[in-house]
């Protein structure tokens, strides 16, 4: 084997890059990126580097690449896969062959339907280029009107607040952060939203979108116009399947793979926001996340499969978000919970354990100032991974230290 693409120059298909070197591939390695950037990280999108008129927080910069011998083209997109030649066709005529081929496609953001790509007034958020567009509106006198109260509607409207825009944020479901978070972290969450004056408005029902030349209208129904300097989408996002799907890929809910990331042709493995997986740590229960963490990790994990060392998926998900002073934190996922507890870490802070039927640790979610839960979480995310079944009273008592609970 002497050549390896991967398709996708984000924050997955640099790691799986970089990894590959690290194991001992000497051979060659193009990665191809449609963005004029370098492969560059995203969460600072919606936070400092929305805030600040700055490059993109670089995964590596052009010598790192240079010296690992790593190829990088970028503005450069793939429009076919030739599974019999092993060959991918680029935008530009271009022609590569590959001896084993990495999807690395990442996600887009999701439409409101009939909404154009982009317009001056109506964004979305997903690239530098769509964070530069953005930041030109967030100063004060400002009404920013966001639509999806998830973690990048929530972080977007954080940060216009810092630089003085006022912010209405639309959510359909009766309150924000409903995927994954649990009520009483998402309370506590909108609660010091309204109190740094973000307007959170639930149940909302949005009939159309009209952007004039210099502000749009929201069309509430019942609820009125609304009129705004800029309008962001954040409604989640859509995996980057069809380079993959016209290729006679399997795809259910992103690129399908199994547990070592190969997709239904052995040449191939996807990674990433792009693809779905089983999780072994759940039943082989089929999921796909869109997280920094789980990019890096199946990034490094598909440097390794690549190379044919076959190793199961074995990370437990893991989100994060900032917002204002407060950090949210969650290890695992609670869908199936039986019991809850609560573990009151003092100044507000606390954490949410979630355990199954039989008793066994599958999620902890926790929240807030500065790194008050990170350390309870991490150790809380080591014990899901063993399949600990600790006690709710040990659980609940910050007397019981979780480092003891994963000993025992």
């Amino acid at each position: 084997m002497n050549r390896i693409i991967i398709v996708g120059a984000g924050e997955c298909g640099a790691r799986a890059a970089f990894g590959l070197r690290e194991k001992g591939y000497e051979a060659e390695i193009t990665l191809i990126g449609a963005e004029p950037h370098l492969p560059y990280e995203r969460p600072p999108l919606s936070k400092d580097g929305l805030a600040d008129p700055q490059d993109p927080k670089f995964v590596a910069d052009a010598e790192r690449y240079q010296a690992a011998g790593i190829k990088v083209l970028t503005d450069s997109s793939v429009e076919a896969i030739d599974r019999a030649a092993k060959t991918v066709r680029t935008a530009d005529g271009r022609e590569l062959t590959y001896d084993r081929l990495l999807l690395a496609t990442g996600s887009r953001p999701r439409l409101l339907p009939g909404q154009p790509q982009a317009t001056p007034l109506i964004r979305v958020l997903r690239t530098h280029a769509d964070a530069a567009a953005i930041r030109l509106h967030l100063a004060p006198g400002k009404v920013i009107a966001i639509i999806g109260g998830g973690f990048i509607g929530l972080e977007l409207a954080a940060t216009a607040r810092k630089r003085g825009a006022d912010v209405v944020l639309l959510e359909g479901l009766p309150r924000v952060l409903s995927r994954g978070v649990p009520e009483e972290i998402a309370t506590v969450v909108a609660e010091r939203h309204r109190l740094e004056g973000v307007d959170i408005r639930c149940n909302v029902r949005i009939l159309g979108i009209e952007a004039g030349e210099e502000r749009a209208k929201i069309d509430l129904g019942d609820g009125g116009l609304l009129e705004a300097d800029l309008v962001v989408v954040g409604i989640g996002a859509v995996p980057n399947t069809a380079l993959a799907e016209a290729a006679g890929l399997f795809v259910d809910n992103g690129i399908a793979v199994d547990e070592t990331l190969c997709t239904s042709d052995p040449n191939i493995f996807a990674a990433g926001d792009c693809c779905s997986f089983p999780l072994g740590h759940y039943g082989g229960r089929r999921i796909r996340l869109e997280a920094w963490r789980n990019a890096q990790d199946q990034g490094t994990l598909a440097a390794a499969n690549l190379l044919g060392a076959a190793e199961p998926i074995a990370s437990v998900p893991w989100f994060w978000s900032d917002q204002y002073d407060l950090t949210l934190q969650i290890a695992g996922l609670a869908e199936g919970a039986a019991t809850t507890v609560r573990r009151d870490l003092g100044d507000g802070a606390f954490i949410l354990f979630h355990l199954d039927a039989s008793g066994r640790l599958i999620s902890a979610s926790g929240i807030g100032k500065g790194n008050a839960i990170a350390r309870d979480i991490r150790l809380a995310e080591m014990l899901i991974a063993a399949g600990k079944r600790p006690s709710p009273q040990a659980l609940r008592s910050t007397e019981t230290k979780l480092k003891a609970l994963l000993a025992a």
